[in-house]
């Protein structure tokens, strides 16, 4: 580059810092240019401060037509319930009107929304309990032309009720619930307690059928040891009988023989009588045989004188007695028979003794089991119903509590959206330094398009720097949180110069067009960079702009410094600003070569038509 282009664009740099001093009123108007940029960043952030800290001034009118319900003996009106619930909530300024009042206010637009709560409110509630359930419902109106940010501001309301509405639903419904669950409890508890007396009953039952069992089983002996006696004995009488017959003879004969033993019987009788004292005897069979042994002794003799005569009638009987052998052969048969059913009788009922006693343990076993496991239930139950119904009721009211973490938390609202509006001042700053101080063109002058371009550039900087520094300030004033003040101050003049050197390369290259298409950008980049919404829920036409806008990555860089820095974020944002200035400057200083007569001639034209 020449020392004679050097000093050409030294010169223009001279004579602009003169002129910018040279009377009051120019003075003025650059100092206007250099505020008005950052009065438009911080009303709009002053005003988006808090938007829905101030929804308390906004009215809300409500009209309650509730008439109550009866709920379990109990009266119940859950509108007045929400309405004391409103009357705690600060949100909207809510107002408590008649149902026309409320009509009417919000046709008129007195009221931006109102709801009214039907007059079968609590009816349709309670009907959860009966075999016909009608659902609750709430009127709500709203006047949609009042105003479209009010309009979404009332529907928050109109939740906040709705909400309230159903938790308090919720609430009468699962205590009640609840109680029921109490109720459970104590019936399980009185259940596990009675079965577990049944249990112990026949367990007790079950110890008798033990104790009968072992004297059936000691009887099943005897009953065995009894048949084969009468079997035995069974032989014996059948062989007796033959015996009996046989005897029959011997009794004939032997009574003669009696009669001569009679004496002898008599003397027996006499030492017996005088050998035993039956008064030394314990009472009992055995004393009553020896006292009739003893009468029998003494009556021994007179047995003996009549014995000729029972001789006699002992031929007669012995033939009696050979048909009574003949019998009791026969019954004796029986007998047997008898036996061997007895046995296995007593084996029946030892069988059935034992079984009785088994089922009675398992019965009992099981009763015990089904009264512990309701027991146990009863104590889940009692651990839960024993909750305090505050706090069950809390529970109801909101059973998933979200634990909120906040990452680069922000504490309000305004400096959330900070990073939007101070790249869009800058933007407009920078707009209206060039339409105020408008780019020269080097037509008709001794400058060359570049010496032009140069010389004025150092001006418009200058303007930029000053214009981010007056923001940055009254952002400071206003309290707008800033993480990281150094890289804020850097990130933001660096932006505010690139738009200043964008801008004014495209007037100075292009002169009136180059306005246009500056405004043009400017209402594209409002809603095609993300600075307030998601670029996700944009059309797609915004979608496919957002990566070409600069100030995507303006606002980008600025929340990078300003609300915690991400340095794989802030670093491609810097680089394409940078890259942005360096290839504007390039391409500007080519374009004005070739463009910057044309661009002269077009504005003469307009001039020309005394409109511009």
């Amino acid at each position: 580059m020449g020392s004679k282009k050097m000093g050409n664009i030294a010169e223009i740099m001279k004579n602009d810092f003169k002129a910018a001093f040279s009377n009051p009123i120019v003075t003025i108007v650059l100092i206007a240019i250099i505020i008005l940029p950052s009065l438009y960043a911080l009303l709009n952030i002053q005003a988006c401060w808090d938007p829905y800290g101030n929804t308390g001034n906004v009215e809300f009118a409500i009209a309650n037509l509730d008439k109550g319900a009866t709920f379990e003996d109990q009266k119940l009106n859950v509108g007045n319930e929400l309405v004391k619930d409103l009357k705690k909530n600060d949100k909207f300024k809510w107002t408590f009107v008649t149902e026309k009042e409320l009509r009417d206010g919000v046709y008129n637009g007195d009221y931006y929304a109102g709801i009214i709560i039907p007059k079968n409110l609590s009816k349709n509630i309670v009907s959860i309990a009966t075999d016909n359930p009608k659902q609750a419902q709430l009127e709500y109106l709203v006047n949609v032309k009042s105003n479209p940010v009010a309009t979404k501001l009332t529907d928050t309301g109109a939740n906040t009720v709705y909400t309230t509405l159903n938790a308090k639903i919720i609430q009468i419904i699962n205590l009640a619930a609840y109680g029921k669950l109490g109720e459970l409890q104590e019936g399980l508890a009185a259940g596990a307690s009675q079965l577990a007396g049944g249990g112990a009953q026949l367990q007790s039952g079950a110890a008798q059928v033990s104790s009968g069992a072992g004297q059936v089983s000691s009887g099943v002996g005897q009953v065995e040891d009894g048949a084969d006696q009468v079997k035995d004995g069974a032989s014996q009488v059948q062989q007796g009988a033959s015996d009996v017959k046989q005897g029959a003879n011997q009794v004939k004969q032997g009574s003669d023989a009696v009669q001569q033993g009679a004496s002898q019987v008599q003397q027996g009788s006499e030492e017996l009588d005088s050998a035993v004292d039956p008064s030394l005897i314990p009472e009992g069979p055995i004393k009553e045989y020896v006292n009739s042994s003893s009468q029998l002794a003494k009556g021994s003799g007179k047995v003996a004188e009549g014995s000729s005569q029972v001789a006699q009638g002992a031929s007669d009987l012995a033939d009696g007695s050979v048909q009574l052998a003949e019998g009791s052969s026969q019954v004796a048969g029986g007998a047997s028979d008898l036996a061997d059913g007895s046995v296995q009788l007593a084996e029946g009922s030892l069988s059935l003794a034992a079984g009785a006693e088994l089922l009675g343990n398992a019965a009992a076993q099981a009763l015990f089991t089904a009264a512990g496991s309701l027991g146990a239930s009863a104590n889940q139950l009692s651990a839960i119903t024993g909750i305090n119904e505050t706090i069950l009721g809390d529970y109801f009211f909101s059973p998933i509590k979200l634990d909120r973490h906040e990452v680069f938390s922000v504490p309000d609202y305004g400096s959330n959206v900070a990073p939007f509006y101070l790249v869009l001042s800058m933007w407009v700053g920078a707009l209206i330094t060039c339409v105020m101080m408008e780019p020269k063109s080097s037509v008709g002058t001794k400058y060359s398009p570049f010496e032009m371009y140069s010389g004025k550039l150092l001006i418009y900087i200058i303007m930029s720097i000053l214009q981010a520094c007056v923001t940055l300030i009254g952002a400071h004033l206003l309290g707008v949180h800033v993480d990281n003040y150094p890289l804020f101050i850097f990130s933001a003049i660096l932006v505010s110069v690139v738009f200043m050197i964008l801008i004014y390369s495209i007037i100075s290259a292009i002169g009136t067009v180059g306005k246009g298409i500056v405004v043009i950008l400017l209402v594209l980049q409002i809603s095609g960079t993300g600075g307030i919404y998601p670029i996700q829920i944009m059309h797609q036409f915004f979608q496919t702009l957002y990566p070409y806008m600069p100030m995507t990555y303006a606002i980008k860089l600025i929340r990078e410094a300003q609300l915690g820095v991400v340095w794989s974020n802030y670093w491609p944002a810097l680089v394409i600003l940078l890259a942005i200035g360096i290839i504007t400057v390039i391409v500007a200083i080519a374009i004005k070569e070739k463009a910057d007569r044309p661009a002269k001639y077009f504005e003469e034209k307009l001039e020309e038509s005394g409109l511009f």
